[in-house]
């Protein structure tokens, strides 16, 4: 496989395997040198996976901050081990809330908040992945971190089951929501059928089954499911690079004058040190400070 391939794969996850094991099958498949993901996805959750293609793995970070949107559903009155359908049940309760006292809640979640992650995720717990912990059914506590929940909806209930929708950034654990809001409604609760749909700019409509992906062959001519690099960074501060000296200087590590008048986006205060992205057809070749009209690379792509 061509090294100088880089981009994104709008890849669609479906329930059943692991974020890792998706990868692993597509790496596998093309062939690629080097191959990521941004915003893990739970094995019994779907949807909207960002895979990076080679040097752009370098740009995970960027996708990783872009905020998130999902649909799920809480299922009323039992707690598991997992705070998914996967566990086991360790509490219940027969009290359902009321789509009135569901709507007076949720506002209480949006914004800084704190969350416990749930058992069964990849948190390091003194050297250990958290699930592995939980496997081995060993007794340990997770710190809670901040996250930010920047909207929620509350879509209807049926049969127990009540729907959501919310947008929120990295770092956020939907299982832990549902789980902490069935205990601010005085009952339990555990998240079922998680759905990502969106993460920045990667969207469901333009995305790719993981079967359909595998299904295409390798000597097709041109990969027609890989996104440039520059397409997938929302909002940025980016300049195209058109010298091949400039081109050369970059893939040095050297400093190189860019004319301020040619930004994407102009910044806010071309006096202070800004983060800008370079391109050149298409993809990035670096990020790194603006200082003036000095760019000083933090990371080469070229």
């Amino acid at each position: 496989m061509n090294e100088n391939l880089q981009g994104w794969i709008n890849l669609y996850k479906p329930i059943g395997i692991s974020s890792f094991s998706a990868i692993y099958k597509i790496k596998k498949k093309f062939n690629f040198n080097k191959i990521g993901h941004a915003g893990t996805l739970d094995p019994n959750a779907e949807g909207i996976l960002p895979v990076a293609i080679n040097k752009a793995t370098k740009l995970i970070p960027f996708i990783n901050s872009d905020f998130k949107e999902y649909y799920f559903k809480i299922k009323w009155g039992q707690q598991t081990t997992t705070d998914d359908a996967e566990g086991e049940i360790i509490k219940s309760s027969y009290k359902i809330p009321s789509d009135e006292n569901i709507l007076k809640m949720i506002d209480n979640f949006v914004g800084n908040i704190s969350q416990i992650p749930p058992k069964a995720s990849a948190i390091n717990i003194n050297g250990r992945r958290a699930y592995a912990l939980l496997r081995d059914k060993k007794k340990f506590d997770i710190d809670e971190k901040k996250v930010f929940l920047k909207k929620i909806k509350f879509l209807g209930s049926k049969n127990n089951t009540s729907n959501f929708f919310i947008e929120c950034g990295k770092g956020f654990y939907v299982r832990s929501l549902a789980r902490d809001l069935a205990h601010k409604l005085d009952t339990f609760g555990h998240a079922t059928e998680i759905k990502r749909t969106k993460v920045g700019n990667f969207i469901s409509k333009s995305s790719i089954l993981l079967d359909d992906l595998l299904k295409i062959g390798q000597s097709k001519p041109e990969f027609n499911f890989i996104y440039s690099t520059i397409s997938m960074l929302d909002d940025i501060l980016a300049y195209e690079v058109e010298k091949e000296s400039d081109l050369i200087d970059l893939s040095l590590g050297k400093q190189i004058f860019i004319n301020n008048e040619k930004l994407i986006k102009k910044a806010l205060s071309s006096d202070n040190k800004t983060l800008v992205f370079l391109s050149n057809k298409g993809n990035i070749v670096s990020f790194g400070e603006l200082t003036g009209d000095l760019f000083q690379p933090h990371k080469v792509l070229t």
